[in-house]
């Protein structure tokens, strides 16, 4: 197995605990509190982002050089990415809000749908890493 390949195991094993983190997390009903709760969800969101560019890099990547790396995919690209998860966390939490009166079954829905976000984007970040690290890779001649 390459070292490429460890890396794409070790950030999908990443993603994959994040994601069952983010849903579990999403399931437990907080009638009324559903906002706080998005905004920690995007900070453990952060986090995941973080460690994936570790698992790739050996370097930890603070907030500002996220900003950064984000600011080098251009601007559009941030616009539209910024814009989609801030929709994506809002309409979680309407919808976790409505969801919190019909019992078990609505709180599974949500947490599959939120979970489900939250390893799009974080396999996205992925892919992002996995391209950018493969360039740095000196080619064979």
């Amino acid at each position: 197995m390459s070292n490429q390949d460890k890396k794409r195991l070790e950030a999908a094993l990443a993603i994959a605990t994040y994601t069952v983190s983010s849903g579990t997390a999403s399931a437990a009903p907080t009638p009324g509190g559903e906002i706080p709760k998005q905004v920690l969800l995007t900070a453990s969101d952060v986090l995941m982002y973080t460690s994936i560019w570790k698992i790739y890099f050996q370097e930890d990547l603070s907030s500002k050089q996220l900003v950064d790396i984000l600011a080098e995919l251009g601007l559009v690209t941030i616009a539209a990415t910024g814009t989609a998860y801030v929709v994506s966390k809002i309409s979680t939490a309407i919808l976790k809000e409505i969801t919190n009166w019909t019992g078990p079954l609505g709180w599974g829905v949500i947490a599959a749908i939120a979970g489900s976000l939250s390893g799009l984007f974080g396999v996205a970040w992925a892919i992002y890493c996995d391209n950018l690290y493969s360039q740095k890779q000196p080619q064979p001649n």
